[in-house]
């Protein structure tokens, strides 16, 4: 394993290079307020930060990454367009499965902040960290979130199942559960059975809601299980599409044989991004496309999606990234702005290097 002082020489060498990119450097600080991160991602993200109490500041946590206070910096005083790059230390909780991965480890980013083609914009990103890992050989995975949530808009279900499903996107495996519920090939809980047909206890609410929320919970309840079940040719092609796993210049086609609404302007989005990334040098037939990448990753990403990764499985991604507007949308008070980035790990990296 690289040592950190030769983690960080790596990564100075990667910073350069995304400064002759043009991107200015920022140095977010290590310790990041909790509020903004519980905000977002709610105390899910407690299972993997860490976290410690400051008595003036409040409660905060050591930097899980960099985007959200780069983005948070971008949102409140940067200029348009802008680009960013960035060098230093993450700290992630590992859990039984990742006993081997270290918790505290440095990372060097691009991020991109540019409102003028999000597709050019994506293949610039890709294309620079892509020409720093040329000499290795690594896999390269691209996907995009958006056309997965883009289907799910498509649906002919209602507004509520819709958010539902957009909500569980990056689990998958409540996403197909509540797919199995709607499509009616699972029995309704006996619980909630008993609540819709009438039968409730006498005693009082019990918890923190009035009977008033509860009684618009039991209102949607009744209003979801009304609802027509999904087609089973719909879940089908649903399950195709998080199914499908491709060369990349195959994907548009084998995109439009999957039979779901929706799905027309996210393949002419995928179409400009391909074409983005060929003018750009890359060979994109020899890219994977992956329908369901970056759906087990920070919930940030709503559009395009990368890794590139060893041939040792316990590895965890030399570098990924991915487009992340809705972020600029939440953080930005008002304001929004396309943007994407990505990151690499330069222990790792050099950990290849060594043994290449």
């Amino acid at each position: 394993m690289a040592s950190k002082s030769a983690a960080r020489a790596r990564g100075a060498q990667l910073l350069e290079a995304f400064r002759a990119a043009g991107a200015a450097e920022i140095q977010p600080d290590i310790l990041q307020p909790a509020g903004t991160l519980l905000d977002l991602y709610g105390e899910d993200i407690r299972a993997r930060a860490y976290v410690t109490a400051d008595p003036i500041r409040g409660e905060q946590m050591l930097r899980p990454d960099f985007t959200v206070p780069v983005v948070q910096e971008h949102m409140a005083n940067g200029a348009e367009p802008a680009r960013y790059c960035y060098l230093g230390e993450v700290f992630r909780k590992q859990d039984h499965r990742g006993a081997q991965r270290v918790s505290e480890y440095n990372q060097v980013g691009y991020e991109v902040f540019d409102r003028t083609s999000p597709e050019a914009a994506d293949a610039e990103v890709f294309a620079l960290i892509a020409a720093q890992l040329a000499h290795l050989p690594l896999t390269a995975t691209i996907g995009d979130i958006g056309i997965l949530s883009a289907v799910i808009e498509g649906l002919d279900t209602l507004p509520a199942r819709k958010s539902a499903l957009a909500r569980h996107i990056w689990r998958p495996q409540r996403f197909h559960k509540l797919l199995l519920r709607y499509s009616g090939q699972v029995p309704v809980p006996a619980a909630r059975a008993a609540l819709l047909a009438g039968a409730r206890a006498e005693a009082p609410w019990i918890g923190l809601r009035d009977s008033a929320e509860m009684e618009a919970r039991i209102a949607r309840l009744k209003a979801d299980a009304a609802a027509p079940a999904l087609p089973a040719e719909t879940v089908a092609a649903l399950e195709a599409l998080l199914d499908l796993r491709c060369p990349a210049a195959e994907a548009p086609e084998r995109l439009r044989a999957i039979a779901l609404a929706g799905l027309a302007p996210a393949i002419a989005r995928l179409e400009a991004r391909l074409a983005a990334l060929v003018a750009r040098g890359i060979d994109t037939g020899a890219l994977i496309f992956d329908a369901s990448h970056g759906r087990t990753t920070m919930e940030y990403y709503d559009g395009f999606v990368f890794t590139f990764t060893a041939a040792d499985p316990d590895l965890p991604p030399v570098a990924s990234g991915g487009r992340y507007d809705a972020l600029t949308r939440v953080l930005g008070q008002g304001r929004e702005i396309p943007a994407v980035g990505g990151v690499i790990r330069p222990g790792l990296l050099a950990d290849l290097e060594g043994v290449a």
